[in-house]
């Protein structure tokens, strides 16, 4: 239907992915933590916003340009790199200027807007996202099928929706675990430095990704 195949099976490989460890979940999971269960869904939700983006680009082909451009990965891929080294020295600074007192501390405040372009940045600046929406959608769609952009469509935002659900689950657990170690301002500062340290390293490790032929 719609030119596409193996749906049942698409669906349980897509939900077994979500439960792997991965930059969009580590991201989830570190909001979560420093700011909390809403700051967590209203990341994820940002995600999400990245991964429509990536469906898009993959029904209309131009994944497929990233794919074989060297320099549009570079771009991207520095882009996405030097904006999660900010967010994670942002999150550093916060930490080291918490002082100790004999009180949980308050959770950072930020903006919903904040929480979601974040995220969206986040997911859409990550080229290897992009080159794993055009190497596995394709394998479940009918290359005879006059619907192939509906199936991509309809594949990516099943995979959206299900990520979603799967990193709000998750936002939701880490912020209930955070909660009960903010009771104490020092666990809470070390939190920060932990959740910085984490964004930074996504960073360099995404300025380290190479495009493999």
């Amino acid at each position: 239907m719609l030119g596409i195949n193996a749906f049942p099976l698409f669906v349980g490989a897509v939900t077994l992915l979500n439960f792997t460890p991965g930059p969009d979940m580590a991201y989830v999971v570190g909001h979560s933590i420093a700011h909390g269960r809403r700051a967590g869904v209203f990341s994820a939700l940002g995600v999400s916003l990245g991964g429509c983006v990536h469906t898009m680009a993959c029904a209309f082909g131009l994944s497929a340009l990233l794919a074989e451009s060297t320099s549009a990965f570079d771009v991207i891929k520095w882009v996405g790199a030097i904006y999660l080294i900010y967010l994670g020295i942002s999150t550093l600074l916060i930490g080291s200027d918490v002082q100790v007192v004999d009180r949980a501390l308050p959770l950072p405040r930020v903006s919903l807007g904040a929480l979601l372009l974040r995220g969206f940045v986040t997911n859409v600046t990550n080229p290897k996202v992009a080159l794993f929406y055009i190497a596995f959608l394709p394998q479940f769609v009918e290359t005879s099928s006059p619907h192939k952009t509906v199936a991509f469509f309809v594949l990516g935002s099943v995979m959206v929706l299900l990520g979603f659900l799967n990193d709000s689950v998750v936002a939701c657990c880490a912020a209930m675990v955070a909660h009960s170690f903010r009771k104490r301002s020092t666990v809470s500062r070390w939190l920060n430095r932990v959740v910085g340290a984490t964004f930074v390293g996504m960073g360099i490790r995404l300025a380290a990704a190479t495009l493999n032929h």
